[in-house]
């Protein structure tokens, strides 16, 4: 498994950052796939941090639903049902447009723009898992964000850790999809069509769900 190794140099609170963001993305990367035990040790080791930065990042993790307890003392990456991920994406139908409505008039154009470039850019280029999560996790989240209801930025957050723990999710078959998705709800937001994004939001979610089950389906 190939990780990082973080500078022994700085401070316990920052190893204890640093820990977090790395071993999260090794476990949103796939790198540690679902129902892996952590071992705490080892993982130290590799990352070159001493236990309890590493330790504080695992219970911050399990707070976040990453991880879950697989004993005493023990955790594990969070294993997620097909039942439990297209439920979440009935959930989310019903959340997300919701959360355009609400931040209609709060996000700067330029940000909306620079996200639509972003897009664009990424359409054009070979597949990259990582940068399709990141825009893909860009977007799903700044609305929620903007939408000044905290309750549902937290549930639309936790929704999302859901989804991504998935592990039948296929980003290669969806980044030109996901791409023409994006643009149309951005698109439709930023000319203040707030109808038309919330439609394209909930068409969006419905071709992930529609998608995944062809996979799970061997489609």
């Amino acid at each position: 498994m190939k990780t990082s190794r973080l500078k022994s140099s700085a401070p316990a609170k920052s190893l204890a950052e640093q820990a977090y963001d790395t071993l999260g993305g090794m476990i949103l990367g796939r790198q540690l796939s679902s129902g892996t035990f952590i071992v705490e040790e080892r993982l130290a080791h590799q990352l070159n941090v001493s236990r309890t930065p590493m330790r504080e990042a695992i219970l911050r993790l399990a707070a976040q639903g990453l991880l879950v307890r697989a004993g005493t003392r023990s955790y594990a990456v969070r294993t997620v049902s097909a039942a439990e991920f297209f439920q979440s994406h009935k959930v989310r139908e019903w959340l997300e447009p919701e959360a355009i409505e609400l931040a209609a008039g709060k996000i700067p154009h330029a940000l909306v723009d620079d996200l639509c470039c972003q897009i664009r850019v990424l359409a054009g280029a070979e597949v990259q898992e990582r940068a399709h999560w990141q825009i893909d996790d860009r977007l799903h989240t700044m609305f929620a964000e903007a939408s000044g209801n905290l309750i549902l930025a937290r549930i639309a957050s936790d929704i999302r850790v859901t989804t991504r723990l998935f592990e039948i999710s296929n980003a290669g078959r969806r980044v030109k999809k996901d791409g023409e998705e994006h643009l149309a709800i951005l698109e439709a937001f930023q000319s203040g069509d707030i109808k038309r994004a919330r439609r394209a939001m909930v068409k969006h979610i419905r071709n992930l769900s529609a998608d995944t089950a062809a996979i799970l389906q061997g489609l």
